[in-house]
């Protein structure tokens, strides 16, 4: 069973940079595909990167290309989140996950769609301030 714990939250201001952080208790690449996800209050969860660490395939929400890059350490056993140019509405809980890649074509993927991971960290805050 795969056991996900984040870290790395906090409070900063806008234009800030914050790097997330996620243990898994496995091998990443075993779960296929790891993501972060954030939920914001009031609103749905809603994907914001993802990666296909064998063929090293990231995707990444439109709202945060350019800004946040998702990574793996070597041994792939934690996951990574560097947030830059932070705004205010990025402020959510951020969630790792981990599931399967999705098939693009004939080509699997990474995805963006929470109903593809079946294994969540607890989420870790990060608030970003004007």
């Amino acid at each position: 069973q795969v056991q996900l714990v984040e870290s790395g939250g906090g409070s900063v201001q806008a234009g800030g940079s914050l790097r997330l952080s996620c243990a898994a208790t496995v091998n990443i690449a075993a779960s296929n595909t790891m993501g972060w996800f954030r939920q914001a209050p009031g609103k749905e969860r809603e994907g914001v990167a993802s990666i296909y660490p064998t063929y090293r395939r990231t995707r990444y929400a439109d709202s945060v290309k350019g800004r946040f890059t998702i990574s793996q350490d070597n041994a792939k056993t934690t996951l990574y989140l560097d947030m830059t140019s932070l705004k205010p509405e990025d402020t959510a809980t951020y969630y790792c996950a981990a599931g399967r890649a999705v098939l693009s074509g004939a080509t699997l993927v990474p995805g963006l769609n929470s109903r593809n991971y079946a294994y969540w960290g607890q989420g870790t805050q990060v608030t970003v301030s004007s």
